[in-house]
């Protein structure tokens, strides 16, 4: 980094200027107080100092090498000193470079601009600071490769000068937009905006056009390379969510099914997985006309990721209802802060009843405080739709349901008894996988009972459907859906959509489930949307 900083001419203000422009991308490393007070009163005062003796050792020297001015204007004496002080000042650019790109991808990703990548929160306290080892590795082998195809300074400071002067142009361009759609100002201010400082980097911007054939190609590759890759991941994640919005399954269709959904409904808990908030997937109605039978009670599960640090755990589970109350079709929203992590042994599926138990019980008491009039006649409530954030009860016979864990000596007689009955070879399949999962094993041991006291038919009814199928086992189902370019698609769009959003879907992270999910329950299906 040194020999580089002496041969291109880069002086350690001006590596350290551009990182401090580079930091502004990211403001939660910094406060925009504290930038401005580092370049207002360290940052800019180096530079003017520095191109001012520049520019005085030039005019005494007029035939030396304009592009090592620099360190040849350095006395002898000191010219080690201000080689490590351009080292340093090479770090604090890089990295804040490095810093700003991480952010800069976080926030593309979160505008469905760019693939999904892991991204790692440093610290508890500020949301900004993060760290994506993927954009880091993607980072390092860059340059590498720039500096081994390159091999010449003078190619590497050319390519250099082009970035920045784009990267100015790029960001007074950006800047007049904020004036006028976020500041809401005249388009005239904007304008003379434009010509006070767009006319300069535009005069620097055709000056490093020169260089294009001598290395400046570099980050104009870069550049349409990456607006290519946001392109095409951008364009197949729109018309995916408007196929999965669109295509959603109406209550309508729902309630003409009727409480059976037209196939039959055998015990158990089926889970499903979808990344709608709202709405029933089109998934659903794919299983339902393609599978014969499913199961007694289903719950539709949405994985959310807020922008806190944590999501307590009373307010993490938003329960509702999809349909009447004799479908059994319920939704759960499951929000975790970016630094929330589910232990292995954690017990989702008992708490996930537990909620669901307690949102029945708020559900019976709202409706007898709201279904009687004042004139004391009882009044039907609608209940479809209703939604809740529920917390884990802290008196379990508030949900109407006992908890137990049998001893050792009754999970044995319950394991022999099982063996016993012709789904034998399914038991043993869960015994080995219990012995592999102590985690699991310890939640299925729990079993559930409705308690006798409770008076309500209508919510002991709901509940002992929802224990039976709790005990009877719970199946977790995952969609995947892709999408296709119809055969009349053009060729551009065939490319984007078959090779180019198929091959980055498949290498990207898949989206981000904090459950943790036992293979042995776990059922993947596919389906092809054609756009």
């Amino acid at each position: 980094m040194p020999v580089a900083d002496c041969e291109s001419g880069l002086s350690p203000a001006d590596v350290t200027g551009a990182g401090t422009e580079a930091m502004y991308a990211d403001l939660g490393h910094f406060t925009a107080a504290s930038i401005r007070v580092a370049f207002v009163g360290l940052i800019y005062p180096c530079l003017v100092l520095q191109y001012m003796g520049q520019a005085a050792f030039l005019s005494k020297s007029p035939h030396c090498d304009i592009h090592f001015v620099f360190f040849e204007s350095i006395p002898t004496g000191i010219f080690w000193p201000v080689l490590v002080i351009a080292t340093l000042a090479a770090i604090v650019g890089s990295q804040a470079v490095i810093s700003a790109t991480f952010s800069i991808v976080r926030q593309c990703t979160a505008l469905g601009c760019f693939p999904r990548v892991k991204i790692v929160h440093t610290s508890r306290r500020i949301h900004g600071q993060i760290y994506s080892p993927e954009i880091n590795w993607i980072l390092m082998l860059l340059c590498i490769a720039v500096t081994m195809g390159l091999r010449d300074t003078t190619l590497i400071g050319n390519a250099y000068g082009m970035a920045c002067a784009g990267v100015m142009l790029v960001t007074t361009l950006l800047m007049a937009l904020v004036i006028v759609f976020v500041w809401q100002y005249n388009c005239l201010v904007a304008a003379l905006f434009l010509v006070a400082f767009g006319v300069v980097e535009a005069v620097y911007l055709s000056a490093a056009l020169m260089k294009v054939p001598q290395g400046g190609w570099l980050p104009l590759v870069l550049s349409l390379v990456f607006v290519a890759v946001m392109y095409v991941w951008h364009y197949g994640t729109r018309r995916k969510h408007q196929f999965d919005v669109q295509n959603k399954v109406s209550l309508r269709w729902i309630h003409a099914l009727g409480p059976s959904l037209g196939i039959v409904r055998v015990p158990g808990i089926g889970i499903i997985y979808s990344e709608l908030a709202t709405g029933v997937p089109a998934i659903f109605s794919h299983f339902v006309t393609n599978l014969p039978a499913f199961h007694q009670v289903l719950v539709f599960i949405c994985v959310k990721a807020v922008p806190v640090p944590h999501v307590r755990d009373e307010e993490r589970h938003l329960v509702g209802r999809i349909g009447p109350r004799e479908f059994r079709m319920y939704r759960c929203v499951v929000r975790h802060g970016y630094k929330d992590v589910l232990a292995e042994d954690t017990d989702f599926e008992n708490d996930l009843v537990l909620r669901i138990a307690e949102f029945v019980q708020m559900e019976a008491d709202f409706d007898q405080r709201c279904s009687i009039s004042d004139d004391g006649v009882v009044a039907s409530v609608e209940v479809e739709g209703r939604m809740a954030v529920v917390p884990r009860p802290s008196d379990l016979a508030r949900t109407g349901l006992l908890m137990r864990e049998p001893g050792e000596e009754e999970s044995v007689v319950a394991r022999a008894a099982a063996a016993a009955k012709p789904e034998s070879l399914i038991n043993s399949m869960h015994t080995m996988h219990e012995a592999e999962s102590p985690g699991f094993a310890s939640r299925r041991r729990v079993r559930f009972e409705v308690a006798n006291e409770h008076t309500d038919p209508m919510v002991k009814e709901e509940l002992s459907a929802l224990v039976e199928a709790k005990h009877a086992g719970v199946a977790y189902i995952m969609g995947h859906s892709y999408i296709k370019a119809r055969k009349s698609s053009s060729v551009f769009k065939k490319f984007a959509v078959n090779v180019a959003y198929a091959f980055l879907r498949k290498n990207c992270r898949g989206p981000g489930l904090v459950l943790n999910i036992p293979h042995i329950s776990l059922i993947e299906v596919g389906m092809i949307y054609y756009v």
